[in-house]
């Protein structure tokens, strides 16, 4: 069996695949190796607010910062483990850290000073609410 892969309808042979592999910039850019994670955001709406639903599993209420400055949400979270383990002849140490950073601009309205949060499962939820909109009633006015 020939190890071969298919492109633009012609085959290129084994020797041009590891060539792709290790010639590659973006061998160490999977999720385990990528420091740049960014969790998957759902944005949602009704008349009364924006839902925000982040998914973040692994982290704790505490490790979230919330704020809004000049009209725009940004919501971060940071968390770092460290492990030790002794042997009789040994020693290892293991660290973790791992962070993310998104940002929203926030429409017109929004009520800025209500905003609720709540992290269960994995998911960081938002609720945002918006301003409710000014009703005006129908009004004739008569021609004079």
């Amino acid at each position: 069996m020939a190890l071969l892969k298919r492109t633009n309808g012609g085959l290129v042979p084994f020797r041009s695949l590891l060539s792709d592999f290790f010639e590659s910039n973006d061998l160490f850019k999977d999720g385990f190796w990528n420091k740049d994670w960014v969790p998957a955001v759902n944005v949602s709406e009704s008349d009364k607010s924006y839902e925000i639903e982040v998914a973040a599993p692994g982290m704790k209420k505490d490790d979230f910062k919330i704020k809004i400055e000049k009209g725009t949400l940004h919501i971060s979270a940071e968390k770092k483990d460290e492990k030790e383990e002794k042997g009789k002849n040994y020693t290892r140490r293991e660290y973790n850290y791992n962070s993310f950073s998104r940002s929203f601009t926030l429409p017109d309205d929004v009520k800025e000073d209500d905003i609720k949060a709540q992290y269960e499962g994995g998911v960081l939820k938002l609720t945002v609410a918006r301003k409710t909109a000014a009703v005006s009633k129908a009004k004739e006015i008569t021609v004079a």
